[in-house]
């Protein structure tokens, strides 16, 4: 009964995308935003009046905000959602420090190289997106050096919305210091076979 609407261009379908993949659902996909529209039509503001993606339908219940459905799947599948509450709540910190602080810096520079012409571009907002994400990438790095994931030795669902954030600035014309432990946890995602059509896909 599960169905997604949204595009894998969104980093925060992806999100959802890759966190079923992890948990093993079946996610039928229907392709909407931008180029594809459907999101201003009168059905889909029914179920989500933000007119964004992406949005979940489970039978009768709809649910839109990209981290809230991983959320949700993870806590319906009863897989990386600590059950502890001290670990799920160092999980949540995680996932709302993404949507709010990384995706915030970083958003500004992959807008300018891939939703700006190139005769639009502006090289200072782009320099601006890079002095604040890369400190907070450098603080991830630190982050890893003492845990093997987001919330402890294991995967949990604070690690899925991060592995996408890397994607997306891994994905940016653009070079970037070295990040040994950040880099170490990202080519472990990598190496998932459940990562394939979301991790190794470029940008868009």
């Amino acid at each position: 009964m599960l169905h997604l609407w949204g595009r894998l261009s969104s980093i925060n379908v992806r999100k959802v995308v890759l966190c079923a993949q992890v948990l093993g659902l079946e996610l039928p996909r229907t392709d909407a935003g931008l180029a594809y529209g459907v999101v201003d039509s009168p059905d889909y503001r029914a179920r989500n009046p933000n007119g964004l993606v992406p949005l979940l339908v489970d039978g009768d219940f709809t649910l839109w905000e990209s981290n809230t459905i991983v959320r949700y799947l993870c806590a319906k599948t009863g897989k990386l959602y600590p059950q502890d509450l001290q670990r799920r709540f160092n999980a949540e910190r995680w996932m709302d420090w993404q949507q709010t602080t990384l995706n915030r810096a970083g958003s500004p520079a992959f807008v300018q190289w891939f939703r700006t012409p190139a005769e639009q571009r502006d090289a200072s907002l782009t320099a601006q997106s890079i002095a604040a994400t890369e400190p907070l990438f450098a603080m991830l790095d630190a982050h890893l050096a003492q845990h093997a994931c987001m919330a402890g030795d294991e995967l949990t669902m604070a690690d899925i919305p991060i592995a996408c954030e890397v994607h997306r600035w891994w994905g940016l014309p653009q070079a970037r210091p070295a990040w040994p432990n950040l880099e170490r946890w990202y080519a472990r995602w990598l190496s998932l076979p459940t990562s394939r059509g979301v991790l190794d896909l470029p940008l868009s």
